[in-house]
């Protein structure tokens, strides 16, 4: 069997095989799928995978010695329930070899993440984490907000608790240090300050405010203040402050006097004391109730960037230190670590997290449970907010309950739904047409699996009737495809049309005619002024209406429900005529591409200037060759 070629990459295709079994679920026939397994099972350390009789995957693990670790699953009297069902589940495995048990660990995190299977542990939380991103591709480096893969050039801070978080931190440090904000194109194209200079959060390299060792300067302080150096620059803009005043220049040490300010608020703003901590995350568990919660604080040059409440989900007869160390695996996919970790409990193998975190960065990780000083301080706090977030957690779950039993009694539901969806479209005049879908559940909005569908039909994109039949055949014709058996939980439980009768009619004949029948639908119509009065009319599939008091606590959730679709359908709708707009004619010129595109506009600072430009100027572009100029200046005059 072949091996992987690198601790960060897994060729799958040459690491792994899968011996299938067959049959309905069934525990005998569960072990005896693990047995053949185990007949050509090396003892080395990798990664398996149980796989039900559709090939979905039920559970992902790592082993040391991977002979000896699924051997266990055949002793079954020896595994808890939960592990028995799954056994019983699986009627195949793949298996992949790993070089050494941390890369297993590394492994096993990227897949739980892809797969997400039902037998893990998992972390839900669906948004990547924002950073700052202080660029280094310019001469005068922009800071910026950023999420997703690091392909921009620049030193990039992080990861922050939320995009709040980094909004107020970007704002600090554009009073504290003046720097742009504002992209390329329209650095390049600017002949005066805008507002950010008048209002002293910019410092206007655009119109060589400052000269370019200035601005160095200024961006060295911001990076000694995110690296955690903010008493340096403190004393630094207190001698400044006091060289002005000495040399009367008042005005210029009142800008000075102004960004200290800054620099005291934002010290002042800090909701606990990291001071000398250094860069650290740090993880507190709480469990009450069967659910669990784990509290991170991110520390970052002694600064406390945010905290954030996880809520990971498949817990149940999971012990706390496993729980906690599949969660650190699973965040840490994505997020690079620290050097120093602090849990308020040591998680499971906490040496070969440690190895493997290390691996991850190829620099040294230490997870420590403090015991004594300062940071015990901030391990009781980040205790204390995790059980508070989760006592917030249950006491929302069980209004959530009481609101779903509600709705269950109130339309006559067969039970409470476990999966609601949401339907809403928007336009304007037909243009940019696009239909959402909001999911929801007994624990609130599952935003991961929101959907957009483009209408790519002009003929359809001003006619709600038909976009509505477009979503649901693209939708329910997908889930007939990929799950006939609705046994994956995808499919709704209840679906809510915004519309009326008419609506209601429309898209229950569609799935009629899709040969799906037992789907509850309700439609939500505005009440009889409009509702004005914050009522709404409920039509039902036995051709009931239902008018809900306005205090009643179903007709809120549901407006809830309905105003959720609103706002993504909105939102989807924005972004797309947003970057309709920023569509270039020069899109369509064969043979540029995104870099000459962006020379052509940086030189001549609009479309319609590059279309009216003579051949000789497209020539003196940079970046630009004669034959391109040629290209271009034949396309717009040809």
């Amino acid at each position: 069997m072949s091996q992987p070629q690198s601790p960060d990459r897994f060729n799958e295709d040459k690491a792994s095989y899968t011996v299938r079994g067959s049959g309905t679920p069934d525990l005998d026939v569960g072990v005896e799928a693990i047995r053949t397994t185990l007949r050509t099972l090396p003892t080395r350390p990798g990664v398996y995978r149980m796989h039900d009789a559709r090939g979905d995957v039920l559970y992902v693990g790592k082993a040391r010695a991977l002979k000896n670790r699924v051997a266990n699953y055949t002793q079954v009297d020896r595994l808890p329930r939960r592990l028995q069902r799954m056994v019983a589940q699986t009627r195949s495995m793949t298996i992949v070899t790993t070089n050494s048990e941390a890369e297993a660990l590394l492994l096993e995190a990227q897949l739980i993440k892809r797969y997400r299977p039902p037998y893990n542990v998992l972390l839900r939380d669906d948004k990547s984490f924002p950073f700052i991103l202080l660029r280094e591709d310019h001469a005068f480096p922009r800071v910026q907000k950023h999420r997703g893969a690091r392909k921009a050039k620049g030193r990039y801070y992080g990861p922050f608790a939320s995009a709040g978080s980094v909004t107020r931190t970007i704002n600090a440090l554009q009073k504290l240090f003046l720097l742009r904000s504002c992209t390329d194109s329209f650095f390049a194209n600017r002949s005066r300050p805008c507002l950010l200079y008048q209002i002293k959060r910019c410092s206007a390299p655009c119109v060589d405010r400052i000269d370019p060792e200035g601005y160095a300067e200024l961006v060295r302080d911001a990076q000694d203040f995110l690296g955690g150096k903010s008493t340096k620059v403190q004393q630094k803009l207190g001698t400044a402050m006091q060289a002005a005043s000495d040399a009367m220049d008042f005005e210029q040490a009142a800008v000075i006097r102004d960004r200290l300010k800054a620099l005291t608020f934002i010290q002042g703003s800090q909701a606990i004391n990291a001071e000398g901590l250094g860069d650290a995350d740090i993880f507190a568990l709480a469990q009450k109730g069967g659910a669990m919660c784990i509290q991170a604080f991110f520390i970052r040059g002694g600064q406390n960037w945010g905290h954030r409440s996880f809520f990971p989900v498949h817990t149940a007869e999971v012990a706390e230190d496993e729980v906690l160390a599949s969660f650190m695996a699973q965040f840490y996919e994505e997020v690079p670590p620290p050097k120093l970790v602090l849990t308020d409990r040591a998680p499971a193998e906490c040496e070969l997290m440690a190895q493997a975190l290390t691996e991850r960065i190829g620099s040294k990780v230490r997870i420590e449970v403090p015991q004594r000083g300062d940071r015990t301080r901030l391990i009781k706090q980040a205790q204390r907010n995790a059980v508070e977030a989760l006592d917030r957690r249950l006491a929302e779950t069980t209004s959530q309950g009481k609101i779903l039993d509600e709705l269950v009694e109130t339309f006559g539901l067969d039970g409470v739904p476990d999966r609601i969806e949401i339907y809403d479209n928007s336009h304007i005049q037909g243009a940019h047409a696009l239909g959402a879908m909001v999911v929801a559940g007994p624990e609130g909005f599952r935003k991961n699996a929101y959907r957009k569908f483009n209408m790519k039909n002009p003929e359809i994109s001003n006619d709600d009737f038909a976009m509505m039949r477009d979503m649901f055949e693209r939708r329910f014709g997908r889930a007939q495809r990929e799950d006939p058996d609705r046994d994956s939980g995808e499919w709704p439980d209840l679906v809510l049309i915004d519309g009326g009768k008419g609506q209601l009619s429309a898209a229950r004949a569609i799935l009629e005619e899709m040969g799906i029948e037992d789907v509850t639908m309700i439609g939500v119509a505005k009440g009889p002024h409009h509702g004005r009065d914050g009522r709404e009319i409920f039509h039902l599939m036995d051709g009931r209406e239902l008018m809900l008091p306005v205090n009643h606590p179903v007709l809120f959730y549901l407006q809830r429900l309905r105003d959720e679709a609103h706002r993504f359908a909105i939102g989807a709708h924005r972004a797309k005529r947003s970057k309709a707009i920023t569509v270039s004619s020069l899109d369509e010129v064969p043979g540029i591409g995104p870099a000459r595109k962006k020379a052509l506009l940086m030189h001549f600072g609009t479309a319609r200037a590059v279309r009216d430009a003579a051949l000789e100027d497209l020539a003196r572009a940079p970046g630009v060759s004669t034959a391109v100029a040629q290209q271009v200046y034949d396309y717009f005059h040809g």
